[in-house]
């Protein structure tokens, strides 16, 4: 199923309004149209490639580890932006062009499946020891980078004082009326957890999924539904016309609309996080430098400027001692938000997101 990816290149073509994951072969950072290698300055010339999925996340990697990292050891940096299935061919071929990968948790899945990865060595990432990074984010070929999430969005200026608060209230519209908005499958995975939380089930009891319980819990909001959303920009729209007062929405995408002052806000709990990790392509040329790189965007410090540049949160707790305290508020693994948020089952969707996509389908229709 092609169309059905937990993939940061899905949230990309929201935040910012920039198209993310382009195919691309060359060596050059193809979301800038610029090189992306840095002067070493003088020191060691070594190259080492790092596949993101450009865009203005590729554009924050670059300000916030790649130039830094140069800057200290001296080793280029160049970028490629190529998608899952083009990654996997270079590797199975023998020859493939990049080093580390950056991507989602479910692509590194896929990856280790296929065998294209390489087991990472933690004894070799010195960072990782006292980081605390999340078990689920440590997997024996990937370890997590930052988080990004999927939550609630709903206007402030049509119910009073009052406010939703879980995802209960949103399929409550005689408390909360008006019209509603959902993730469409074209955009990525249905939102099935949201459905089953609606219905009463608890964060920690979600997986496996229950998907009976999910569609008929979706049936109870689909008359209220005014658009199944497909793209990241649309939420913003329709939000911002009051099309709909209510809306699940990839966090960080109504940033620029609230600080411009329109009556936006998110709501939290229930909050559906996901992961970009980073890895090492089997095969790679630059072993040892590829382990440094992953080891140095593992530093608090990073991770916080990585932060403030981009709302995608720290996989590792520390750099929140290292952020403003507007920055950290608004992330999806705060103390607070990893608390009322739960992470996406990435091995349960693998398994299942064939068989959830036909049933979307012939729900959609029915």
């Amino acid at each position: 199923m092609s169309n059905v990816r937990i993939d940061r290149r899905v949230f990309l073509r929201g935040v910012g309004g920039v198209a993310a994951g382009i195919a691309a072969t060359s060596l050059t950072a193809c979301g800038t149209g610029t090189s992306r290698s840095v002067d070493s300055g003088g020191k060691s010339s070594k190259t080492l490639v790092v596949r993101d999925s450009g865009g203005t996340y590729g554009e924050a990697n670059q300000k916030a580890i790649y130039d830094p990292f140069t800057k200290e050891t001296g080793i280029r940096i160049e970028v490629v932006n190529i998608q899952y299935a083009q990654m996997l061919a270079q590797i199975q071929q023998g020859r493939p062009q990049f080093d580390v990968i950056d991507d989602s948790m479910a692509d590194f899945l896929r990856f280790k499946k296929a065998d294209a990865t390489e087991d990472l060595d933690y004894d070799r990432l010195k960072n990782f020891k006292n980081a605390g990074i999340a078990k689920s984010l440590v997997t024996s070929n990937a370890i997590g980078k930052n988080y990004w999430a999927s939550v609630m969005a709903y206007r402030t200026d049509v119910w009073g004082r009052k406010k939703p608060a879980s995802w209960a209230d949103f399929w409550d519209t005689k408390a909360f009326p008006g019209d509603r908005a959902l993730q469409d499958l074209d955009a990525d995975l249905p939102e099935l957890e949201f459905a089953l939380l609606a219905d009463g089930v608890p964060m920690d009891k979600l997986y496996p999924l229950d998907v009976d319980r999910a569609f008929k819990s979706l049936d109870n909001i689909k008359g209220s539904v005014k658009k199944f959303w497909d793209t990241g920009a649309l939420p913003g729209v329709l939000l911002g016309r009051k099309e709909v007062v209510a809306s699940s929405v990839w966090h960080g995408r109504l940033d620029d609309l609230i600080k411009q002052g329109s009556p936006l806000a998110y709501q939290w709990n229930g909050a559906r996080r996901q992961s970009n990790a980073l890895g090492i392509a089997k095969g790679a040329a630059n072993l040892d430098a590829a382990y440094q790189l992953i080891d140095f965007a593992l530093r608090p410090e990073v991770q916080a400027h990585y932060a403030e540049l981009y709302p995608m949160a720290p996989s590792v707790p520390a750099a929140y001692k290292k952020l403003s305290s507007s920055t950290a508020a608004n992330l999806g693994s705060s103390p607070e938000h990893l608390k009322s948020g739960f992470d996406l089952d990435v091995e349960w969707w693998h398994e299942n997101q064939d068989a959830v996509a036909k049933r979307w389908q012939e729900w959609m229709h029915a």
